[in-house]
């Protein structure tokens, strides 16, 4: 591509790691995809407004990721930059009695053993989540009964014209898997910093097992996915319409509704981005034709 190399170059100027045509299934949880032309280890918010002002000087397409925990990525790549906000970019600090900050690179289940170790109760829900923080926050991730918007306080994230922003959580239309920045994909979050409470560290600690071992128990965590596959209709649970209609085990190539666990979508082995689609797409049609039920994708597809 034409900009590769001038891209390359400011990724060297800013001491951020890159690899070119860089395949997407190294990069998600579900082990499928493509390459994309460029992979950019994001290290900071000043590199990420100085790569982001160029991408958009240059009209450039790009897609910010995580831990690729809730994507679903085309074989056939992605003609782009992949900006990928996780380990370089993780930081974690107290910053009040009961207040923790944290960029947005930081594992959501290392910033949960962070507030047990300090005694803060309230994230105990997203201990096993895979994912980071901007990317839970994203599309306001939970799990057994919380949100991250019950402990979400603010966060700043860098606008369409790359300015820093604020934002408190009561403008962050946070919603069943949504979120303003979930409806603005171009804004990007930096950091957030949330409000928890004061807690027993040990009454914490067997609270996430407990959670951690139901997640064991019930999801099939032994074989790639994206978590659950489909959003929870109003009025039901995809788990258990999917059952009823006796699709556990349904497959389309490598790509199986899990026997453990119908919500997911599991990858049994070389499933590719078509197996997926068509395994999803019979089951969406099946579930509304027996039960009127219309089922909605979580993960998002990158293509």
């Amino acid at each position: 591509m034409p900009y590769t190399n001038e891209l390359c170059g400011l990724c060297r100027k800013l001491c951020c790691e890159y690899k070119t045509e860089e395949p997407l299934k190294k990069h998600t949880t579900f082990k499928i995809g493509g390459s994309c032309k460029i992979l950019i280890n994001i290290n900071s918010s000043d590199t990420l407004a100085e790569i982001l002002k160029f991408l958009k000087k240059q009209n450039i397409r790009f897609f910010v990721l995580g831990k690729g925990s809730n994507i679903l990525a085309d074989d056939n790549g992605f003609d782009g930059v992949i900006l990928k906000i996780s380990k370089d970019f993780s930081h974690i600090e107290k910053t009040g009695e009961t207040e923790i900050f944290c960029t947005s690179g930081t594992s959501l289940s290392e910033l949960c053993i962070y507030a047990m170790e300090n005694s803060l109760s309230g994230l105990e829900f997203a201990y096993g989540i895979p994912g980071t923080v901007g990317g839970a926050l994203f599309m306001n991730a939970g799990a057994y009964g919380g949100e991250l918007k019950d402990v979400v306080t603010s966060a700043h994230y860098l606008n369409e014209k790359c300015e820093i922003c604020s934002a408190e959580s009561a403008e962050m239309s946070l919603s069943y898997r949504h979120s303003v920045f979930s409806e603005n994909p171009d804004w990007v979050i930096t950091d957030v910093t949330f409000s928890l409470n004061k807690g027993d560290r040990e009454q914490i600690r067997e609270k996430m097992n407990e959670l951690m071992h139901k997640r064991k128990d019930k999801q099939p965590l032994d074989f790639p996915s994206a978590g659950s596959t489909f959003k929870r209709p109003e009025g039901s649970y995809a788990s258990l319409l999917i059952e009823q209609c006796g699709l556990k085990g349904l497959n389309v190539g490598g790509a199986e509704v899990s026997t453990k666990h119908s919500g997911f979508v599991i990858n049994k082995g070389g499933a590719t981005f078509e197996d997926v689609i068509e395994l999803t797409d019979k089951v969406k049609k099946c579930v509304y034709e027996k039960t009127g039920y219309s089922l909605e994708l979580e993960p998002i597809i990158l293509k």
